[in-house]
């Protein structure tokens, strides 16, 4: 297995230090799941590609905690997503929407990776992340949220 030091990769979209709020459509679509099921999300994902999710970032303390899944630019509308998975990327009729993005390393409170980007996997898999979404143990699901 590879050093995590060796595997990292910081696009440039990642600060040096502390966070910033990016554009979702621009850099990169993002899907929001909230608290508990994010993280069982994120950890499936996690497992079924052998610790190279690709970049998720959890934002929020132990109360309010939402998990970000960062996918390819123009990508996210492609796909029919699951009730409670919430999306945003590039649309016409959509609002714009910011995701904070935390530097790799240093303080970056509220934000932290779940998984960070790396050389193979500078995005999730918009294919797998559905997969996931939608398997049975991924909390409520069944109904499509309509498509944009």
């Amino acid at each position: 297995m590879m050093n995590a030091m060796q595997h990292r990769h910081r696009p440039s979209w990642v600060p040096v230090r502390g966070h910033r709020l990016r554009l979702a459509g621009v850099h990169f679509d993002a899907v929001r799941i909230a608290g508990r099921r994010g993280e069982a999300v994120a950890d499936e994902l996690i497992e079924r590609t052998d610790d190279d999710a690709g970049p998720i970032v959890c934002a929020g303390g132990a109360g309010t905690r939402w998990v970000y899944f960062l996918l390819p630019p123009g990508t996210v509308h492609r796909h029919d997503w699951p009730l409670g998975v919430q999306w945003y990327g590039w649309c016409a009729h959509r609002s714009v929407t910011y995701v904070g993005v935390p530097a790799l390393e240093g303080n970056t409170w509220p934000l932290r990776w779940y998984s960070e980007p790396t050389r193979t996997a500078p995005f999730v898999a918009a294919g797998t992340l559905l997969a996931v979404t939608s398997s049975p143990g991924a909390g409520p699901a069944a109904p499509r949220s309509p498509a944009p």
